[in-house]
């Protein structure tokens, strides 16, 4: 049943996107098209976004944790920098469609998995979305039980008591930072804007201090930059720089589907791409380059290797310095759950019910499922992390090797925003009653191959150790969907 609505969108070419009677199946403001008027995110937002995505709690965590692939601190920055050049330019390609109609990712996914179909795609990335933002949320609720510890002391009585495997210390932390979150991200995206625009400079300050005080105890001459202690071959060297690499990518995984919930809101292409130079090489080696120094800094300053800042910050003998710092990665986990964990899974709630639920309810849906997942059972060690990251990225890579292909390759850029949010039978993207099928079997057969991949390496055994799952399965879904799609006669 069409539903009477009716907006306009200027696309980032100047071409206007006209959306008439669009079907209440798959339409509300929050999934329209942004006027051309209100797409407000310049270079520094888009800077801004991923200096949230990038500092924060578990990306230190999980740049820490490439030390233990047992190569020097340089060559992990080498991997690092490799790596995230791979990412600038794989954000560049799924951020322009998105940017150019002014639509989330649920809604570019109808692209290639047709107006139903799309739904599948939003609910794979939304469980990943809501994964992480348990997980986040936790890395900061244990800032959070710094702050109460270190001003009230008696709360270390309520680690006495303990439900679901989390101390009432551990609970009452969690459940504070998850509503102060949820307060703030219900504000709507513009509030969410001026968030992150702070955010990342805010965790600059206090890194740098960080790493300055770490320098001045441990001095940079004695500092030793492989944190593993393993000594390897030249040929294990290589082997684990490019799983360092492999891994960086897989990292990215999550935002390289969702990142066009961000460019959407960009002023133009240039500043999407000067906003993600900036924010992916530039950022993203400099912050490596602080937790090379700082993590490595920490065997030497307290006889033990320390993978986690906040527990850094813990050590150090000054109350006031403490509290900043520990505020402080409470605000990036904050940033990084607002970017990579908070925005996609309320727009792929809002794709499965449109007519019922907004950006705002399906916000407050993924909030209360986070808590559901019991995060601190799921993260319990570093290696943990990375085994998630290269698991998550092999299942999200056909998906964006599927939706690239599709535009780039089948459809060739030339899509009408207007036929995005049209049901009716015949339409360009209604495909088989709203599902492409073609598009699900090549999604199926290439996640199983890059699932098979890393479960063979990661959990089996039974290939050697690599991080290869997500470039597999990129390029498998790239592939066999621009076959069956031709082999199908469906261009």
């Amino acid at each position: 049943m069409a539903a009477s609505h009716a907006t306009s969108a200027a696309d980032a070419l100047g071409a206007d996107a006209e959306i008439v009677n669009a079907d209440e199946r798959l339409y509300n403001h929050d999934l329209a098209p942004v006027p051309r008027a209100k797409r407000t995110w310049t270079g520094y937002s888009i800077f801004a976004m991923w200096m949230s995505d990038v500092h924060s709690v578990g990306g230190y965590t999980f740049a820490a944790s490439l030390f233990l692939l047992g190569i020097s601190g340089w060559q992990v920055l080498l991997a690092l920098t490799i790596g995230i050049l791979i990412v600038y330019v794989l954000m560049n390609w799924v951020g322009k469609p998105s940017l150019r109609h002014g639509i989330p990712f649920p809604v570019m996914a109808r692209v290639s998995m047709g107006v139903m179909g799309a739904n599948l795609a939003a609910l794979i990335r939304g469980v990943v979305g809501i994964v992480w933002y348990g997980v986040q949320t936790y890395f900061a609720s244990k800032a959070v039980a710094t702050l109460l510890l270190l001003f009230v002391p008696s709360v270390a009585a309520w680690r006495d008591t303990s439900f679901l495997r989390l101390d009432m210390l551990g609970w009452v932390s969690f459940l504070f930072m998850w509503l102060l979150q949820l307060i703030i991200f219900q504000r709507g995206m513009e509030i969410i804007r001026k968030f992150i625009d702070f955010c990342g400079p805010a965790v600059y300050v206090v890194m740098f201090v960080l790493m300055g005080w770490i320098l001045y105890r441990a001095g940079l001459g004695s500092l030793n930059l492989t944190l593993s202690g393993k000594v390897l071959s030249g040929d294990e060297q290589l082997h684990a720089m490019v799983n360092a690499t492999l891994l960086v990518v897989s990292y990215f995984a999550a935002l390289l589907l969702n990142f066009g919930d961000f460019s959407r809101f960009a002023k133009s292409e240039r500043q999407m791409k000067i906003g993600n130079f900036l924010g992916l090489p530039f950022n993203f080696v400099a912050f490596a380059i602080i937790t090379v120094i700082v993590t490595a800094g920490s065997e030497k300053v307290f006889g033990t290797m320390i993978m986690d800042p906040v527990e850094i910050v813990s050590r150090i003998e000054n109350k006031v310095w403490v509290a900043i710092g520990s505020i402080t990665f409470i605000i990036a986990t904050m940033g990084i759950n607002i970017v990579a964990n908070f925005v996609s899974p309320a727009y792929d709630i809002a794709n499965l019910f449109p007519k019922h639920v907004d950006f705002k309810k399906g916000g407050l849906i993924a909030s209360i499922l986070a808590v559901i997942v019991c995060p601190w059972i799921f993260v319990d060690s570093p290696k943990a992390i990375t085994i998630f990251v290269s698991v998550f990225g092999a299942v999200l890579a056909p998906m964006y090797g599927v939706m690239m292909a599709d535009y780039y390759l089948v459809k060739r850029q030339q899509v009408k925003t207007a036929d995005l949010y049209t049901m009716q039978p015949g339409g360009r993207f209604y495909y088989d009653g709203g599902w492409n099928k073609v598009g699900l079997a090549a999604l199926l057969l290439s996640g199983a191959i890059s699932v098979g991949w890393e479960l063979s390496t990661q959990m089996l055994k039974l290939l050697p150790p690599n991080n290869l799952g997500w470039l597999i399965g990129a390029a498998a879904g790239a592939l066999l969907y621009v076959v069956l799609m031709r082999m199908a006669n469906r261009q």
